[in-house]
């Protein structure tokens, strides 16, 4: 009985997740213009890090615990990001699209080579 609660538990949590992720991409329109995803990326580098030291500083103070502090991430700075982040879904997209007559091409010509080969 205890399996099946934690197998659904753990189901139910991972649905929260995954639906929470969709939501927020949804939210904040990041499968939109590049534009909108670039002061998304600008966002989360501003916030996390903020986020994260305060989260830290919260564990010390209710466990007892000191943890040491954290270099700073490093600065990453992509100026044509924008371009190769299109450009590579571009290519992803296009090989997506073609791969069902792709597929069909050559197993065509695979059926070809076996029935050549067989005589």
């Amino acid at each position: 009985m205890v399996a099946r609660v934690w197998s659904l538990m753990r189901f139910l949590i991972k649905g929260s997740v995954a639906g929470g992720a969709v939501y927020l991409v949804y939210d904040q329109e990041l499968l939109g213009p590049s534009d909108k995803s670039e002061a998304a990326l600008r966002k989360a580098e501003e916030v996390v890090p903020p986020a994260m030291y305060q989260f830290s500083q919260y564990v010390c103070q209710q466990t007892g615990l000191e943890m040491p502090q954290l270099p700073a991430p490093p600065k990453i700075n992509f100026p044509n990001f924008r371009e190769s982040w299109n450009s590579g879904i571009i290519s992803v997209m296009a090989a997506l699209s073609v791969a069902p007559s792709k597929a069909r091409e050559y197993s065509k010509e695979g059926w070809d080579y076996v029935k050549e080969h067989s005589k």
